[in-house]
């Protein structure tokens, strides 16, 4: 994807091609989903056990989300997370819970400071907006 030109200045590079396209996301959701799998709130999210699936459609809905390939709405239509997660369980506890992974990954990433803050914003935005239900 090419960036945004204005007049004769060079193109604005998205968010994604900034933090090395998808490499990166890969790599970050890859981190993300080892702890999932060793989560006792979140894996039984995941009956069938086999990520890849999962890992997938994260690194390509975050691709697209930050400028990278439409390569998930061409697969998978509109994201409508909220829809997507309903039929899960995500409570506070799990919003916690996949908060403590996501970090873990954004750290693993090191990222410089502002790009990191404006990475993690919009994943606890993202959290927060998924919950679905306050019972225990």
């Amino acid at each position: 994807m090419s960036g945004l030109q204005i007049g004769g200045t060079p193109p604005l590079r998205s968010f994604w091609e900034h933090l090395g396209g998808r490499p990166t996301f890969e790599r970050l959701v890859r981190r993300f989903y080892e702890g999932v799998r060793e989560d006792e709130v979140l894996w039984p999210m995941y009956p069938e056990h086999d990520l890849e699936g999962a890992i997938q459609r994260l690194t390509g809905f975050l691709e697209q989300y930050w400028g990278g390939p439409g390569t998930y709405s061409e697969q998978r239509g509109h994201p409508r997370l909220r829809m997507r997660h309903q039929p899960f369980r995500i409570n506070p506890e799990a919003r916690d819970h996949w908060l403590q992974h996501m970090r873990t990954a954004v750290d693993e990433l090191d990222l410089a400071p502002a790009d990191d803050a404006l990475l993690w914003d919009y994943l606890e935005r993202a959290a927060h907006a998924m919950v679905n239900t306050f019972e225990e």
